[in-house]
């Protein structure tokens, strides 16, 4: 199996020295933005609108691939365990399919051992705050300090030195936190696929997640997913089967970023088996 993981050495310097948007005197303009997006339809992409679309590019933040490639993104966002995440990396194990899991200092602490799988499984570890907090409303350094406790925590678990990729929680953004985390070296990853599948009491049925996935699913899909649902975790082989069967092919957020930059890939290779 692949053992692609992103880590910052390359990535990171890259951002910092090369140049996504790191005026040190960050925008002043405030508002909060809540992702929303035109959802895909019938194989065509979603949509963000043209505002969204220009704050995004200003920053390197990604939501979607390229629409001329079957390719298609997983990601996952865990704040607490409930149960289901074991099955999906074993569907993702069996399927040799790669993944970022976008973790909080919550789930490091309550789920170590499952942390420990994703990174030995080779997928990506994604940064989604430690402490789960409205980003947007933080001072520059209350961001700062939420992306690097969390991979201080990381480091301790697993020995990756750091996140690359970062989601801010409920997807609640503004200018001043992707310019300050480009600052620090993070890349915004948003989502152009997604459905209500976080109440983790909640049950609809696997059909209910297949047919979500499959009615928005389009070239250069990011999609999110919750891990606590245990209607992801039963539609996950019957979707990902299903894809591929279509022509699509899953890749990581490493190549996802490659379409739209040409730079040298770290790897988190240099972390421990755990």
């Amino acid at each position: 199996m692949w053992k692609q993981h992103i880590v910052g050495a390359v990535i990171a310097t890259f951002i910092i020295a090369a140049g996504i948007s790191i005026n040190p005197y960050f925008a002043a303009g405030s508002d909060e933005h809540h992702w929303g997006i035109k959802r895909a339809k019938n194989g065509e992409q979603a949509e963000a609108g043209a505002q969204l679309d220009q704050l995004l590019d200003k920053y390197g933040a990604i939501y979607k691939g390229k629409a001329d490639k079957k390719i298609a993104y997983l990601t996952f966002d865990n704040g607490y365990e409930n149960g289901f995440t074991e099955s999906i990396l074993d569907t993702l194990k069996k399927e040799d399919v790669p993944a970022t899991f976008f973790l909080t200092g919550h789930y490091l602490d309550s789920a170590s051992d499952l942390v420990k799988r994703m990174v030995n499984d080779g997928h990506t570890i994604g940064n989604h705050s430690y402490g789960h907090p409205n980003m947007a409303r933080l001072s520059p350094d209350g961001m700062r300090a939420e992306w690097k406790k969390f991979d201080g925590k990381l480091r301790e678990l697993t020995g990756i030195d750091r996140t690359t990729y970062a989601r801010p929680p409920e997807g609640i953004f503004n200018a001043k936190l992707l310019e300050i985390g480009n600052a620090e070296g993070y890349r915004h990853i948003f989502w152009s696929v997604a459905f209500k599948d976080w109440m983790k009491d909640e049950r609809r049925g696997a059909d209910y997640a297949y047919n979500a996935l499959m009615e928005q699913l389009h070239p250069g899909a990011v999609i999110l997913m919750h891990t606590v649902a245990q209607d992801n975790a039963e539609a996950l082989p019957m979707f990902i089967a299903e894809a591929k069967k279509q022509g699509y092919t899953f890749l990581s957020l490493d190549d996802l970023v490659l379409e739209y930059e040409d730079f040298p890939v770290a790897l988190q290779s240099s972390a421990p088996s755990l």
